[in-house]
């Protein structure tokens, strides 16, 4: 008798272990949630919107669904970068730790927007220099010396596989008549990002990503715009030369 009581005891109290867990998952991911769309503009100087992050404990697992990096002001098209889902494997015990441990991140058929041309900047090199300035101290505008840079303080992060797949970047140049394409980006794959000790921040993590799809960008858009040069006449190709020569310079300072 007493052991069965014993035992429907442990019962009960394993499953309200797992409801207690199932519902901090729901509350973190609210919180999650509310730290990107928070944190996110003060790195990147652009909004960021989120729909939705589901996090389970039980299964170290969170989907971040709907997330939308916003453009500078000045540019008409409505966001820079939009994801529909990004699949995050994560040590659910690191959770509580001073030092978030992300296994694999999977980010999958992003839509990148490259507006603008080399001469006058473009909305991803302008978010490129915002993330550069908030890595190295007070953010754009500060005015206060020993402020410290956005995303700094807080949690240190370590993400062991970061892969993006399947994207997609919509391209306007104005330089070669308003041409517009759609071009598909190899996979972009990062790994062991803060594998020592100390970790990165999530200002670090933003830049490294970024660095990434600007690089991958530029080099589409390079290639691409060298194909509609062989098919123009001289003054049109010479146009085509000026923008592939003007956008890898331009990208080698903003990712410097």
């Amino acid at each position: 008798m007493m052991r069965k009581l014993f035992l429907s005891v442990v019962v009960v109290l394993v499953v309200l272990i797992v409801a207690a867990v199932i519902v901090m998952g729901f509350f973190l991911g609210a919180i999650v949630k509310t730290g990107m769309e928070t944190v996110g503009p003060k790195i990147t100087q652009v909004s960021i919107k989120v729909d939705a992050v589901n996090l389970s404990l039980l299964t170290g697992s969170a989907r971040v669904k709907g997330l939308v990096v916003g453009n500078p002001e000045g540019y008409k098209t409505p966001q820079a970068i939009s994801v529909g889902s990004t699949a995050v494997g994560v040590n659910p015990f690191s959770v509580l730790s001073d030092k978030i441990v992300v296994r694999s991140v999977r980010v999958e058929a992003p839509e990148i927007t490259f507006e603008g041309n080399p001469f006058s900047g473009n909305n991803l090199s302008t978010i490129m220099k915002n993330v550069n300035a908030a890595t190295k101290g007070g953010g754009p505008g500060s005015t206060n010396a020993t402020a410290k840079p956005a995303g700094q303080s807080g949690k240190k992060i370590e993400v062991d596989d970061f892969l993006i797949t399947g994207a997609k970047v919509h391209v306007s140049l104005s330089g070669i008549g308003g041409k517009e394409m759609t071009l598909p980006l190899p996979d972009i794959h990062l790994t062991n990002l803060g594998k020592d000790k100390d970790g990165i921040t999530a200002a670090d993590l933003t830049r490294r990503v970024l660095d990434a799809i600007t690089s991958a960008t530029i080099k589409a858009v390079a290639n691409a715009t060298t194909d509609i040069g062989k098919g123009t006449g001289k003054a049109a190709s010479e146009d085509v030369n000026k923008i592939t020569s003007g956008i890898g310079g331009l990208f080698k300072k903003s990712t410097n």
